[in-house]
């Protein structure tokens, strides 16, 4: 069987779940909670020294970490139904569409980055949210633009069905409604999600719907 060590609010833990059920994978879910620190414990160190979530054992034992990564070893081994398009051009697009939201916007807004400003920086509630709101507010911008103005574009962040962008985008969107973000000015994020989370394989893996869930 094939195993998720991941935490019910981590973006990355959520963006795998939501690729495992598109492709119709069944798996195991084992909790690791970010909250309590428990990605610091020996355990989970030995199974990612970075002290990270998620992490991937598939059924033949191999261990894998970082969620793109994951999401591109499940695309390249269970081809359908396929997250990333057939021809050049559309594989890049939707690489580059989920790289801005996971390697440019989840960065600056993850657990560590804001713990530390609380913890180290001693910024207070308010200054902790403005930081947060602020990189939202940049990367939402800018993702808004290509979605909104890309022939490509389509029901989904790529086309008329969902893609590797998809699964980024959703997770990142309930993050900003969770921290409050004013979402008004990116229409197109907006129905995209929406759509996305009318279907099962998002609904299923919706922070709420885990085993792990506050």
């Amino acid at each position: 069987m094939t195993t998720l060590y991941g935490y019910f609010r981590s973006s990355a833990a959520y963006r795998v779940r939501i690729a495992l059920n598109l492709k119709g994978l069944a798996y195991e879910q084992v909790a690791v909670n970010l909250v309590k620190g428990e990605q610091r414990a020996e355990e989970n160190l030995a199974r990612n020294p970075q002290g990270l979530v998620p992490v991937l054992e598939t059924d033949d034992g191999t261990r894998l970490t970082q969620s793109l990564a994951i999401c591109e070893y499940l695309e390249e081994r269970h081809p359908e139904p396929a997250l990333l398009p057939a021809d050049l051009a559309g594989r890049a697009r939707v690489r580059s569409l989920a790289q801005l939201v996971a390697c440019e916007i989840h960065p600056l807004n993850n657990l560590k980055v804001l713990k530390y400003l609380v913890h180290e920086l001693k910024l207070d509630e308010a200054a902790k949210l403005a930081w947060y709101r602020h990189w939202i507010a940049e990367g939402f911008t800018a993702l808004e633009a290509r979605l909104a103005g890309e022939a490509a574009t389509g029901a989904f962040c790529h086309g008329d069905s969902p893609s590797l962008a998809d699964v980024c985008l959703v997770p990142q969107v309930f993050n900003a409604e969770r921290f409050e973000c004013d979402l008004s000015a990116y229409p197109t994020i907006r129905r995209i999600a929406e759509r996305c989370r009318a279907m099962e394989a998002f609904a299923k893996a919706a922070p709420g719907a885990q085993p792990d869930a506050g």
